[in-house]
């Protein structure tokens, strides 16, 4: 930014910063009350939290530093070239520390610099409220901790035995390989944890869950660019007595941690539980007891606390009383919420008032949820900790809950992706080829913020790197196909195992389709035995990679590795089903529920009509049905057709793009072209689409040819999605990419599309896309030469006067097609006027200026082109342009020989009854005008007379008022 680079001037504002102005507000008052030590601990309190929240605004923290005279000129500019190079992060830790080093003052300047601008910078605003929230309270908080007593020397050799058992169990990763010699790879958890990112807060509880459909469309530009403005990262040892938790120390503190299926929340739990029980993290916690929530719906009869500790943890014995007497020294993990088959009600006042629902003390007996909510509502063992993990489904049951820091796994950022992959495989040739197919295919890759994804996704395609005979052109590159080659893995390791593979999958599937039916993930013995599974055949490593096998405790349960496979299955059930089940039927069924559960399983069942899917797979488990293939391909074919006209309201656009996954799934060309190859217009306005969204919108669009017309206004794809359309958007005629946040990067790949021989873009509607000046040498460079494009709108993107110079030497060039222009809020002043003005005899008819800063200097120099013989502009706006009476001769005279303009728009500026005589000139003489707009400005009621009564005086002229 430009004061990096100043060395005698100092702003007092930065752009995107809205400075505090309210002397007397809150936080000023106790920044004035606290004294030079409070302020150290404030400071150091926060340090983590402030390392992130700055770098948005740290080249203006400094500034406001150095105007104070902290900082001299040298330090200032390290701090901003930081800034300059991206180096944000670095920049905000140099800030400050310097400032730390510099002693109390400058720690007071500091602070009542982030006063001035913590409303333009989101992750300080957040810290600023919650300081003013609670005020000097604030220290009694930080405080927590320093006071707490030691384990008692009767309690330290139950301590110590605690934390051995508990770094027994958690210290080492049990990963499943689907091979024979090797069926599970134990590993240590420090070597093979991946960190995650987590954020702290949960950006929405009533999110549809599925997390092939919930989390693509916050991937990796989204992220980053959020991850560095508004969402605070948190580290797993922050989530208690840290500046997240505002609970005070007499009440306790709950956390709750929200992530889609397989995002690592047990991995993260596992990882809490070590690292405590060796001594890394909270070291104010004497005792730490965690539970699975699946575990505790084992237990069916009436529970009291101490029980329920000795029944997971025995060797308690009768030292609990003992454990109980220092509450804010016991952290308690509830893992899995979604889980639970028992309801809580936070919301439910009988808890707080029936003596049945009230746990108070731990030898009450009461239901095992009535534990669990009375711990979290700080009721039991008041001032004690508890953290809870949840999918985003089962979030709205803690709404009501006293829940002090809210948070979310993310998954994998950036190279932590990469970085997995490599722990993953050994052989580092293999880890880089998976990763580069994967990072080629936009699919795969945006499935990868998830390590569960990650892990099916190094099991299907390590094979594909690692056999010779495995062809490179089969390598999967539909989910389908990727499930499908994953089973096949586990049917080629362990098919001969069993007699009838085929059989065992149909009684497996056909129990899948009921968890999925009923959205159930835990299955018992008596599910297995109803459809004729016998628990015994988990002796065999087949049904083990299928099924994970959970005897942890006295009863067993069963779940899928992860929902999609579990979703798999029961779609392949479908094609092995003997005899003439009505699949038509059933999927129809399964498309009408509203709540997403059974698309994941459509588009599996879509994939596995193809012959890519089917092959594999058909090996080993004999040929699938012929009967059920055509027909769903039949049921595919009509629900297109019945959806491609149908696209109104959001669930018809939903529904639409859900059926362009079943055919990218389905790899069909022969039903993709019969469905949508004469489709000329697809509108998706309004509807927020993933990069996966995208790379299948890319997929239908590349095997129409008769598409003109494709509207994606506000469909918030950014680049990333971009990218994957990028190479079929030259085959449309009209492209609406308004309101996509496609920066500039975006029009690099829309440069690309414009280039190819085959364009065929004539209208480019790009407003509000937060395009720059850098962009538009790209665009120059391509409209000079594009024969097609004739209509470019880039309003309400700050392009500003340089843009518009590179621009106009474009459109002068004879090339160039441009007819009509779109500069509405552009940021111009007058000093691009004399540019513009050296294109109005060319190719250019239609020009839109409004909402700019061109002035009457401005107006006066393209009043100078509008009078020139071979003027061609036909409709010029030049509303909201800051225009007086000064300029109304200019105008006047200019357009009383022009032949070519027919609409002229000036409205919203500062005209008087000065200007109406010129005006008037004007409209008469201008023999070509038909329209003039002169709405909103400053004229009197006789003023605004005098210009309507010409309205009529020549046929067809409208002078609106």
């Amino acid at each position: 930014m430009a004061e990096g680079s100043n060395k005698t001037e100092y702003p007092t504002t930065t752009k995107g910063m809205r400075m505090g102005t309210d002397p007397n507000s809150r936080i000023t008052e106790l920044l004035t009350k606290w004294d030079d030590f409070q302020l150290f601990q404030l400071t150091k309190f926060y340090w983590d939290r402030l390392e992130q929240a700055i770098e948005e605004g740290v080249d203006g923290v400094s500034s406001l530093i150095t105007y104070e005279k902290i900082f001299n000129g040298k330090e200032h500019r390290k701090v901003t070239e930081l800034t300059d190079k991206g180096n944000r992060a670095d920049s905000s830790k140099l800030l400050l520390s310097l400032v730390m080093e510099k002693g109390s003052r400058a720690r007071r300047v500091m602070w009542e610099s982030f006063v001035k601008v913590h409303h333009g910078v989101p992750k300080l605003d957040k810290i600023i409220k919650e300081i003013q929230e609670l005020g000097s309270d604030r220290f009694d908080y930080m405080n927590i901790g320093r006071g707490l007593s030691e384990v008692p020397s009767h309690l330290k050799d139950v301590q110590q035995k605690h934390k051995e058992i508990l770094r027994l169990q958690t210290e080492t990763l049990r990963v499943n390989t689907i091979l024979i010699k090797e069926k599970v790879k134990i590993f240590q958890l420090i070597d093979q944890y991946a960190e995650l990112t987590i954020i702290s807060n949960v950006r929405d509880r009533t999110l549809v869950e599925h997390e092939l459909l919930a989390r693509g469309r916050d991937h990796e530009e989204w992220r980053e660019k959020h991850l560095r403005r508004e969402l605070e990262k948190i580290r797993t040892d922050q989530l208690f007595q840290s500046s997240f938790s505002l609970r005070k120390s007499k009440s306790g503190s709950s956390a709750a941690v929200s992530g889609v299926p397989g995002i690592g929340k047990t991995t993260m739990v596992q990882k809490i539980v070590y690292d405590w029980a060796t001594g890394k993290i909270y070291p104010e916690i004497q005792f730490v007891f965690s539970f699975k929530f699946r575990d505790l719906n084992n237990i069916n009869c009436r529970m009291n606390l101490r029980n329920l500790i000795l029944f997971f943890y025995p060797y308690f014995g009768n030292v609990l009383g003992e454990v109980w007497k220092n509450p804010e020294g016991l952290l308690f993990i509830f893992d899995g919420l979604d889980e639970f088959k028992y309801r809580i009600d936070f919301a439910d006042n009988r808890r707080n008032t029936e003596p049945q629902f009230m746990c108070t003390d731990p030898e009450c007996w009461c239901e095992v949820s009535d534990i669990v909510y009375s711990l979290i509502q700080h009721k039991l063992l008041p001032g004690c900790s508890v953290l809870v993990t949840s999918r985003p489904t089962a979030l709205h049951l803690l709404e009501k809950a006293e829940i002090s820091v809210w948070a979310e796994i993310l998954g994998f950022v950036g190279d932590e992706r990469k970085e997995y992959f490599n722990k993953f495989f050994e052989d580092q040739a293999v880890s880089a080829a998976v990763f580069k197919h994967v990072e080629e295919n936009e699919i795969l890759y945006t499935m990868c913020y998830n390590p569960s994804y990650c892990w099916i996704l190094g099991l299907a395609l390590g094979p594909f790197f690692t056999q010779r005979n495995r062809k490179h052109q089969q390598v999967p590159k539909t989910i389908t196909q990727l499930y499908s080659y994953y089973i096949y893995n586990i049917l080629k390791n362990h098919g001969r195992e069993i007699e009838s593979p085929r059989d065992v999958f149909l009684k497996l599937g056909e129990m899948a389709f009921t968890g999925v039916s009923e959205k159930k993930i835990v299955f018992r013995n008596g599910d297995l035995i109803q459809y004729n599974l016998q628990p015994s055949q988990f002796l065999s490593g087949f049904l083990m990679e299928l099924l994970e096998r959970d005897d942890s405790i006295q009863s067993v349960v069963y779940t899928f590795p992860h929902l999609t496979i579990q979703e798999f299955v029961a779609a392949l059930a479908q094609f092995l089903t003997p005899g003439s089940k009505d699949i038509q039927k059933l999927l129809s069924e399964a498309d009408s529920e509203e709540d997403g559960r059974f698309e994941i399983f459509l588009r599996f069942v879509a994939g596995l009509s193809s012959p890519q899917s089917a092959r594999p797979l058909e090996e080993f488990l004999s040929p699938f049905l012929h009967q059920t293939t055509c027909r769903v391909i039949d049921w595919v074919k009509e629900k297109v057709k019945g959806q491609i006209g149908n696209i109104a309201t959001e669930t018809s656009k939903r529904n639409l793009l859900n059926t362009f996954h079943y055919l990218f799934e389905s790899q069909n060309k022969a039903l993709a072209q019969a469905t949508v190859g004469s489709v000329e217009r697809l509108e998706f306005e309004g509807f927020r689409l993933t990069p996966i969204d995208c790379a299948v919108l890319s997929h239908v669009l590349g095997l129409c040819d008769t598409i003109k017309h494709l509207n994606l206004f506000g469909c918030y794809i950014q680049c990333e999605g971009l990218q994957r359309l990028e190479h079929v958007l030259y085959k449309c005629q009209k492209l609406r990419l308004i309101s996509n946040n496609l920066g500039d990067s975006g029009v690099k790949l829309l440069s690309a599309a414009l280039r190819n021989p085959g364009c065929k873009i004539q209208e480019l509607d790009l407003r509000n896309n937060n395009l720059t000046d850098s962009c538009t040498k790209d665009f120059a460079s391509v409209i000079s030469t594009n024969q097609s494009l004739t209509d470019l709108d880039l309003g309400v993107n700050p392009l500003g006067d340089s843009g518009v110079k590179l621009l106009s030497v474009a459109l002068r060039n004879s090339g160039c097609k441009i007819q009509r222009l779109g500069l509405e809020d552009n940021k111009l002043t007058d000093s691009c006027a004399e540019d513009l003005a050296s294109v109005f005899n060319r190719s250019l008819t239609d020009l839109d200026l409004g909402d700019n800063n061109l002035g009457d200097s401005g107006v006066k120099r393209l009043s100078v082109a509008l009078r020139g013989p071979d003027c061609k502009i036909q409709e010029l706006d030049l509303s909201g342009n800051r225009l007086t009476d000064s300029c109304a001769e200019d105008l006047a005279s200019a357009l009383s020989t022009n032949r070519s303009l027919t609409d002229l728009t000036l409205g919203a500026n500062s005209f008087t009854d000065q200007s109406v005589p010129a005006l008037r000139r004007l409209i008469l003489t201008c023999r070509t005008l038909s329209l003039i707009e002169l709405r909103d400005n400053r004229f009197s009621r006789n003023g605004e007379n005098q210009l309507k009564s010409l309205q009529g005086t020549r046929s067809g002229l409208s002078v609106k008022m």
